[in-house]
């Protein structure tokens, strides 16, 4: 049985890593202590005393907590979004109290919106469900793990977002993104005779003209000195002011379809300019104003927009890129200082290093610092001559110094030469699928971890993500090199993804791996496996993949697991030690260790009594004869 206190020390200790300030049994604002003196959950006009209440913004917290989980919440029988306010109902159950009290606060003081929260359980398992009441009117709204929604900086878009049902910036900003790229690539099409490969080419040489300070104005549509001719000259400057050195040409070479193409210089009747003014003038308008400032990867989220059109769902391509909610974890999961050396030997349009480099920034204070982060400690390779260039462009765009980004295939950089360059941090999404057959084994994606991480120095870390199966390992290669990956380094963990809200229409079932280099697995070492599906994303038509409110305290809870600040039940993390003929994956750990409630046993007897009375008067009590067996 749980003791009491252990649930009220558990939800101060919530409160407190959220930086709620709270008043336990009682409040500090005088118009609600003087409420509570006629608040009683009996209903005998008698003093009532919460566990805690708060004010945040221009909220009211009132929370009543419980030690048994089957104390949690009483329904009405007759009405499921009602809950029970008879006197029983709510001295017993935690979301019943809580709900008491805040209908008696708006009564009886000019406070009118409260969250009232009931809390069961401990640490390992508990249920938080929040109530938002505005008097005789309440919403049960879904369980949480924590208060990180209802902080002073989240509890507005979280009553916004779950309570008004309003739709958030960040949604907004996402549809925008895809209502643009839509439109562009459209554009693109019709007036330009762009293929899908090639599109990204141009919103990229577009990009790199503007950074140059291309006048619009100066695409005429003069036939030789043609728009293209002009744009390429212009972002070739820009190469060069920024000293990208010998890449300089390779790069440069992806866009001389643009002074070559007729249908994009020649002048347009029905536009009265050339595409490429046209294209320049929306890209100027649309995109080119924002992507100093964002976080967001937005060359890679035209780029996924625009294969989504191809018609093959980006496989015509070959391409999964990752989204910036994965990139954003990954930086946070490692812990990433502003003193790494970030590497990511398979950068697509530059993701990881974005988001590295933002979260780098956050710890600075200088230009200096910033400058010299951008370029020194960010470093990628990409063996695709589009997908180097885009990368290369993105980080440009971004100030990012002489771009460390090179065009060249991994696996031919001993990683005994990449260890001489000191990187302390590994970031890796590979190509999936390559190594199906023994002529292709080698490009596995369990070769491709093995290869950074003995590309990494001494004591490094590294996250990767892969498809569920590269942590089955049922092939021996697979199993072997396992076994050579404990042999030298060390697995922290693997978190199983969403595939829907990861990678929506690849068909590939993701998994976060986690390791440290150059510290041989201990077969003492317990791993974290961690099931995070339920991570407060959701699929969205028209506007695809989004982080709702609950996106933030589902990830919280997940680092504070990580970094073992709080324990969870089995169904969401296991810790045990491992061997390299482990599937390292949730689900073959996975146990269920929350111990059923008396309740539930009677009934489980009860309909297994009823099942056994079934058989026996249809003259079948020969199931249950135990010398049958």
């Amino acid at each position: 049985m749980v003791n009491e206190k252990v649930t009220d020390f558990f939800i101060a200790k919530l409160l407190d890593d959220a930086k709620i300030q709270y008043t336990p049994n009682g409040s500090n604002i005088h118009e609600i202590q003087e409420a509570l003196k006629t608040g009683s959950k009996r209903g005998t006009k008698k003093a009532g005393f919460p566990e805690f209440t708060s004010k945040i913004n221009e909220f009211i917290i009132i929370i009543e907590d419980t030690a048994e989980t089957k104390n949690h919440i009483l329904k009405c029988k007759n009405n499921p979004n009602r809950v029970d306010l008879t006197p029983d109902a709510t001295t017993k159950y935690a979301v019943n109290g809580a709900v008491h009290y805040a209908q008696h606060i708006i009564k009886n003081t000019n406070f009118k919106k409260i969250f009232a929260f009931g809390c069961s359980g401990d640490e390992k398992h508990h249920k938080i469900t929040p109530v938002y009441v505005t008097g005789d009117n309440y919403e049960i709204l879904g369980n949480v793990e924590n208060f990180e929604n209802f902080k002073t900086e989240n509890i507005d878009e979280y009553y916004n977002e779950i309570v008004l049902k309003k739709e958030p910036k960040e949604i907004k900003d996402v549809k925008t993104i895809i209502d643009k790229s839509s439109e562009l690539n459209s554009l693109l099409w019709k007036y330009g005779q762009v293929g899908d490969s090639e599109k990204p080419l141009v919103v990229s040489a577009i990009l790199l003209a503007l950074n140059e300070k291309l006048r619009v104005e100066d695409l005429t549509g003069d036939t030789v000195s043609k728009d293209g001719k002009k744009i390429h000259d212009c972002l070739d400057c820009n190469l060069q002011r920024i000293e990208v050195g010998e890449k300089r040409t390779a790069i440069s070479n992806q866009f001389n379809f643009l002074t070559d193409r007729t249908i994009l210089n020649e002048y347009n009747e029905h536009l009265g300019k050339t595409p490429l003014r046209y294209f320049t003038e929306y890209i100027q308008n649309e995109i080119f104003p924002s992507i100093h400032q964002t976080k967001e990867d937005i060359l890679g989220y035209f780029y996924s927009e625009f294969i989504k059109y191809s018609g093959g769902d980006g496989q015509t391509l070959g391409i999964v890129l990752t989204p910036t909610h994965i990139t954003e974890l990954f930086v946070e999961l490692l812990d990433i200082k502003a003193t790494d050396k970030v590497f990511d030997p398979c950068c697509g349009t530059g993701g990881f290093l974005i988001s590295a480099m933002h979260h780098m920034f956050q710890q600075v204070k200088t230009e200096e610092e910033k400058d010299n982060i951008k370029k020194n400690n960010l470093h990628g390779i990409d063996i695709r001559e589009d997908m180097f260039t885009i990368a290369t462009t993105n980080m440009i765009l971004r100030g990012d110094g002489k771009s460390n980004i090179i065009l060249d295939d991994f696996f031919k950089h001993p990683a005994e030469e990449l260890r001489k360059n000191n990187y302390s941090i590994g970031l890796m999404n590979p190509p999936y699928s390559q190594g199906k057959t023994k002529e292709t084994r080698h490009l596995s994606e369990l070769q491709f971890i093995k290869h950074l991480l003995d590309s990494l120095k001494d004591n490094g870390k590294c996250a990767v993500i892969v498809p569920q199966s590269s942590m089955v390992g049922k092939v021996n290669e697979d199993k072997q090199l396992k076994k050579q990956i404990l042999k030298t380094h060390t697995l922290e963990g693997v978190i199983t993804l969403n595939n829907d809200t990861t990678f929506y229409g690849v068909g590939t079932n993701p998994c976060i791996a986690v390791f440290t280099t150059y510290q041989p697995h201990s077969k003492d070492k317990r791993c974290k496996f961690i099931n995070f599906k339920d991570d407060g994303m959701e699929l969205r038509k028209h506007t695809g993949i989004i982080a709702t409110e609950r996106a933030k305290e589902r990830k919280e809870y997940l680092l504070k697991c990580w970094r073992d600040e709080i324990d969870a039940p089995a169904s969401f993390m296991v810790k045990s030690t491992i061997k390299n003929t482990d599937e390292w994956l949730h689900s073959y750990y996975y146990f269920n260790d929350e111990i059923p409630s008396e309740e539930l046993f009677k009934e489980t007897m009860r309909e297994f009594l009823s099942f056994e009375y079934s058989m026996v008067t249809q003259n079948k009590e020969y199931l249950f004869d135990k010398k049958s067996d």
